[in-house]
Parts: structure tokens; sequence; C-alpha cells
């Protein structure tokens, strides 16, 4: 079965995979939209327990001292690459993450200390 770009397109819009993923789901499913969707759905959530067990070994420290000085933060998070932890957009997102943290004024640092 030949299979049409514009349809290819369509599945590509609904569910963001790639083109070539798009294409093979539509081949399998005989060019039947909703099967070829739950093809991606599939291949989407076994790619995923793949990378369930990867070890985040890169990432950033970063701290935030509200003025005043009466309230700090110091976080640590981790991801797979450095590609990743030198990104700006995962920088923004660290410090955010030290900022709301200060702004929910937490009682406890660990699970260990809540009584």
């Amino acid at each position: 079965m030949e299979i049409k770009a514009e349809l290819v397109k369509e599945l590509r819009k609904k569910s963001n995979a790639g083109m070539m993923d798009c294409k093979k789901a539509l081949v399998e499913s005989n060019g039947d939209m909703k099967r070829a969707e739950e093809i991606l759905k599939e291949k989407g959530l076994a790619e995923a327990s793949k990378k369930a067990f990867r070890t985040a070994k890169e990432g950033l420290i970063d701290s935030y001292i509200h003025p005043g000085s009466r309230v700090g933060v110091l976080v640590e998070v981790n991801c797979e690459t450095d590609f990743v932890a030198r990104n700006d957009m995962f920088k923004s997102l660290v410090h955010d993450i030290a900022l709301h943290i200060a702004a929910a004024a937490p009682l406890y640092v660990s699970r260990e200390d809540v009584p």
C-alpha cells in the first residue's frame, strides 16, 4: 500500500513523532490512522521503558539566597548528558526550581526529618 505524504504529515502533527516513524506506523496499519496512533504510542512506551533505568550522571547545582539572607536554597538537578546540563533552558529550569523551593518555605530538608 502506498502512503501519501499528506497522511504522514497529519499523523506527525497529531503525534509529534518523527516522519519516518509515522510512515512506518501507517504502513504497518495499512493506512488506518487510529491504529497507526496506537502503534506510535506502543513504540513510545517501549522506548520510555528502555530509558527508565538510565543513570542521570550529569546536571547542575544552583543556589538561591533570598534578600536578607534568612532563606537559602541549594538544589541539584540531574540529567543524562552534559549537553543538556550546558543548555540555557536547563540552567533556567534549575534556577527556577531553587526559587520555587524558597517560595514554598519548606519546613524540612529531607523525609527523615519529617516527624
